[in-house]
């Protein structure tokens, strides 16, 4: 058990890691990539989830997916709850470590950036022409379905071929991303928005602004496990997976 959870914490810090830190790439002052654009930043969230999957094998890296393998019997129910935990602190070390990477440029971003974008570095929020609750529920819980759907089929197809796991995943994110991430970001993953949210919470960062836990808990907290559910159940009823 040990070895997974650990599997689990180490796999979704550096995922945070490769994307909290694109954000800060994209968005503070000093960096040499400043102003790249989404291209940019969902390109290296691709690429970083594939490598994590390289290097640590058919992990969740995220509590939703924990739950839908657990439905499909991936994943025994008696490691859901660890699994989540060590997901859910490896998102928070992650992003602590993706701020101790950039931390100059924080400091150089104090009272120069919009604090609302130095947020945004750590957590998925929708624009304010975009901000609905229901919407923005439903558009979350669809992402995190097709997300799912689309992994699950992945590995039903690939076996134990972790590299065309890691190959085939990585353009699935890029592909959710680009297609329909433009309005809540894609979290998909409570490890991916709640831990870098409570990091933004409790480090020392300059002006901060508020952390909108309503929209926080609700929509990247509650939606992926809609989407969670109906993954499992699609995948295994309707396009009858086996595993």
């Amino acid at each position: 058990m040990f070895e997974h959870l650990f599997a689990e914490f180490a796999s979704t810090a550096l995922m945070i890691v490769f994307g909290v830190g694109v954000h800060c790439d994209e968005t503070l002052k000093g960096s040499k990539y400043r102003g790249s654009g989404h291209m940019f930043a969902i390109t290296t969230w691709s690429f970083g989830i594939s490598v994590c999957l390289f290097i640590f094998g058919g992990v969740c890296m995220n509590p939703a997916m924990a739950l839908c393998q657990s439905i499909v019997g991936l994943v025994p129910w008696s490691s859901l709850v660890p699994y989540v935990i060590a997901e859910m602190l490896g998102g928070i070390a992650g992003a602590c470590m993706a701020w101790f990477i950039y931390a100059d440029d924080f400091k150089a971003s104090e009272f120069e950036v919009d604090p609302v974008a130095i947020r945004n570095i750590f957590s998925t929020n929708p624009t304010t022409e975009s901000y609905n609750l229901p919407r923005n529920f439903a558009i979350e819980a669809f992402d995190t379905f097709i997300f799912l759907t689309g992994i699950l089929c992945i590995a039903a197809n690939v076996g134990e071929n972790t590299m065309m796991l890691g190959i085939g995943v990585g353009l699935l994110v890029w592909a959710v991303g680009m297609g329909l991430g433009g309005v809540t970001g894609f979290a998909m993953n409570q490890a991916r928005d709640l831990g870098p949210r409570i990091a933004y919470q409790i480090l020392p960062i300059a002006n901060k602004t508020d952390n909108d836990w309503k929209y926080g808990l609700l929509v990247p907290g509650i939606a992926p496990f809609v989407g969670a559910i109906a993954a499992a159940l699609f995948t295994t009823l309707v396009l009858g997976v086996t595993f």
